[in-house]
């Protein structure tokens, strides 16, 4: 009645309802409609209770009347009558399920002598072949030997196979029609119009009215090839958004090749993996032992004996390697010339710089095919073939030991061929474009600049004249000869602490010029071979470049990424050129560098991964990293770039795995973890092929190189990743200037807060006692009329008891 109001059907008798003395009413279903509705309401008590006593003596008489009925009534009882058994074959399947005696049962007697009647019975397992011989227990049991049952021969069924012999015949057909041949013109002169045709033209009102007409509809034409652009081809970009949608299989890293060698390789730790620049299928591995300090001190005898080798493997003969590199020690890192292959530079673990010459063998690594295990001669030697040897190389040079670092080369890099440094470490033009200089770091913190070309002619020493003198051994390169023991670096820069003593350690540096990228230097100048006839430019005679940083990254063995400069500081009191302090250093790894690389795509942001975590870097932002990961789960040991795609590196992990990251996908976790090799991860060095197929090198710590072909998503850029991975660094970089100024202007605030408070401290120092007590008493009346405000405002003190 609330609800409905005079709609309800209650309504009519609200005010009897609200008149009714009690809580409860009685309504009643009306079936019968015996008072003409469906429902009647009783309104006084009386009702009620009348209702109630008629209703309990209709149900009494009905009982009463049903129990005279079964007194009444007599019960005769009548035996069932037997019927025939009428079967519906239900008895045929319940005679299949029984289980009958199908042969006569067997009886088995078991016998013992008298006198073991009583005896405890111990069981035991025995042999039945050889016990009963042995314990001298002959036929005491036997052995249960199979045999073959004639009853279960199972026979081959004999199986009917229809063979199409001939190719089915499909009926096609194309999207073309037919249609009747009608002749063509075409107007290859325009028409030209006379003034007065021309005049007569504009003003003829059937033109204007068309031209009206048409305006509109030009307008919105013109529109649409504003918005859109008609020239877009949609059929190069079909399917590009697809790319993530694939099968399982599609989306993994594929095992290609895999490479190890028994007697140079095994057990040991891969330290550095390089492909060859031009010669594709080729890469060079670099393999030491696993010993701590301790151990190569106590093991030192035995490394003596042991050679240092870098191998060069062929996917042409995945079991021999094609070369052997020998150096004077254990090789930690090298790397290819990039413009000229047949040298390769490898920094060793007590600090020295050597150098190779493979230019005798460069048709060997040419020419995969005749270095193939099937088509190398073959010798025989007790009745055994024996493939023959694989040709070692010796190194052409190796710097003087007093010159070199102190400690193990931990990264070498060659300068690309559009410039070199100077003795003051300003880049200069190089007009050879051939790379003739390198650079290394090392853990005695310094960082190295060498040049392998011959020094200027100078007065011979007798020491000089006499090691020319001396015979070189058989088979070593002399290309190198002139740097061999007393080869110096040109250009040697301390890292030293920013705001403390001492030096960092660096692992890793990376410097933003690259190989590949010479459009802002102009090419003139000849190539030359790298032969004794090439000197050191005069410094006189060479070109400043101006447009070429001399910043670089470095990493330490401490988990910090360094910025740095190669320029040389003039003293103004000494004058004397001194190496500059880094610019700025930031400790955001919990573990060493390993990786410090930049994007191929991107000069200017770097990768650097370090213990359990990897951050990116942007050259300009001095605050800090872009984005810095979480903590992961297992420690990074290796990382790279991917070749093809800007948004994705790869990274890998102790425990053998391979995560691939998508900073356009997710950048709190990969896209991918893949298990490539039970040991830890050492290097990891991607490689295109072709654009059909891109490698990825991954190498381990037990001498294994594993070969895996990148998916072609992983591969495959989308038409829009570069444009957003762009505006993502774009962004990133805001984030981190607009904290910066935060930071800035609240520093500025709690400065200026600080002084007026300092202020006020003064003028209430300067103030006597009287008008600080002065002062009190204002505001402790102020916060009395307040006090009784406040009571006047809630009622609790009228107003003439406050005035009083």
């Amino acid at each position: 009645m609330k609800m409905r109001a005079a709609i309800s059907d209650f309504h009519p008798v609200k005010q009897i309802i609200l008149d009714y003395p009690t809580e409860e009413l009685l309504i009643v279903y009306d079936p019968d409609f015996k008072f003409g509705q469906n429902f009647y309401l009783c309104a006084t008590e009386e009702a009620k209770r009348s209702l109630f006593i008629s209703e309990e003596k209709a149900t009494i008489s009905a009982e009463v009347g049903a129990t005279a009925a079964e007194e009444e009534k007599v019960y005769v009882y009548k035996p069932p009558e037997t019927k025939e058994w009428i079967s519906q074959g239900s008895n045929v399947e319940v005679e299949d399920e029984l289980v009958l005696d199908s042969r006569p049962k067997i009886n088995f007697c078991a016998s013992r002598v008298r006198r073991d009647f009583g005896a405890p019975i111990t069981f035991s397992d025995k042999n039945a072949d050889q016990s009963s011989v042995e314990q001298g227990l002959s036929a005491s049991y036997l052995a249960c030997t199979s045999y073959l049952d004639a009853n279960f021969t199972i026979k081959k069924a004999v199986l009917d196979c229809a063979v199409q012999a001939i190719p089915e015949m499909n009926d096609n057909f194309s999207q073309t029609y037919w249609k009747h041949p009608v002749n063509a013109s075409m107007q290859y002169e325009a028409q030209e119009l006379t003034e007065n045709q021309f005049k007569a033209a504009l003003c003829n009102e059937v033109l204007s009215e068309f031209v009206k007409n048409s305006v509109s509809r030009f307008d919105l034409a013109l529109q649409q090839n504003v918005v859109t652009d008609v020239f877009f081809d949609d059929w190069k970009v079909l399917g590009e958004e697809d790319t993530n949608f694939g099968s399982k299989s599609d989306n993994h890293l594929k095992e290609y090749q895999s490479f190890t060698d028994l007697q140079y390789s095994k057990d040991k730790t891969v330290t550095c993996v390089d492909w060859h620049p031009q010669i594709k299928g080729v890469m060079a591995v670099a393999c030491c032992e696993r010993y701590s300090f301790d151990d190569r001190i106590d093991n030192a005898s035995k490394l003596l004996m042991n050679a240092s080798l870098v191998l060069i493997w062929s996917f042409a003969d995945p079991i021999h390697p094609q070369l052997l590199l020998e150096g004077p020690d254990d090789i930690f890192c090298f790397k290819f010339c990039p413009t000229n292959p047949n040298i390769v530079a490898g920094g060793c673990i007590n600090g020295q710089l050597v150098l190779w010459d493979v230019s005798e063998y460069a048709d060997k690594l040419n020419s995969s095919r005749t270095s193939s295990s099937k088509t190398q001669t073959k010798m025989t030697m007790f009745g055994e073939e024996v493939l023959p040897e694989t040709p070692t190389v010796h190194y052409s040079a190796v710097s003087a030991i007093e010159n070199s670092h102190r400690s193990l080369i931990t990264s070498v890099e060659w300068v690309p061929d559009h410039f070199e440094f100077n003795r003051l470490g300003n880049p200069v033009e190089n007009r050879m474009c051939e790379c003739c200089q390198l650079i290394t770091c090392s853990t005695d913190g310094n960082v190295m600049v060498w040049d392998i070309r011959p020094p200027k002619p100078t007065q011979a020493a007798p020491r000089e004249q006499v090691d020319k003198n001396i015979p070189t051994p058989f088979g070593v390169s002399q290309t190198f000869k002139h740097l061999d023991l007393t080869w110096k670096p040109l250009l040697k820069l301390s890292a030293t602490k920013m705001d403390s003593s001492g030096d960092y350690s660096p692992l890793k540096f990376s410097i933003p010029e690259q190989q590949e990228f010479r459009d802002h230097v102009s090419t003139g100048g000849n190539k030359h071979e790298l032969d004794e006839t090439m000197k050191v430019s005069s410094a006189k005679n060479q070109k400043p470049l101006e447009h070429i940083s001399t910043h670089y990254f470095m990493g330490t063995e401490d988990g910090e990424v360094v910025y740095a400069d190669f320029k040389l500081e003039k003293d103004n009191e000494t004058g004397k050129a001194n190496v500059p302090k880094p610019n700025w250093a930031v400790a955001c790894h919990d573990g060493p560098v390993n990786t410090l690389q930049r994007n191929p795509f991107y000069n200017d942001i770097i990768l650097s991964v370090g213990g359990w975590t990897f951050a990116l870097w942007r050259e300009g932002v001095t605050s800090g990293a872009i984005l810095q990961s979480a903590s992961a789960a297992k420690l990074y040991t290796a990382g790279h770039w991917s070749t093809t795609r800007p948004a994705v590196f790869f990274l890998g992990t102790r425990d053998g795995n391979v995560e691939v990251w998508d900073l356009l996908d997710r950048t709190h976790e990969p896209i991918l973890v893949q298990n490539v090799t039970a040991a830890q991860v050492t290097q990891i060095v991607p490689w295109v092929v072709s654009k059909k197929q891109n490698l990825i090198a991954v190498a381990d710590n037990v001498g294994t190189l594993h070969i895996l072909e990148i998916p072609w998503n992983l591969r495959h850029p989308a038409a829009t990743e570069s444009k957003g991975i762009r505006n993502y660094f774009e962004r990133e970089t805001k984030r981190i200037q607009y904290f910066d100024q935060r930071a800035i202007m609240r520093e500025t605030e709690r400065i200026g807060a600080n002084d007026g408070k300092r202020f006020s401290a003064k003028v209430t120092e300067d103030k006597t006692d009287e008008a600080m007590e002065e002062e009190y008493q204002v505001e402790l009346e102020a916060y009395l009329n307040l006090e009784k405000k406040l009571l006047m405002e809630l009622g609790i003190i009228e107003e003439e008891k406050a005035e009083i």
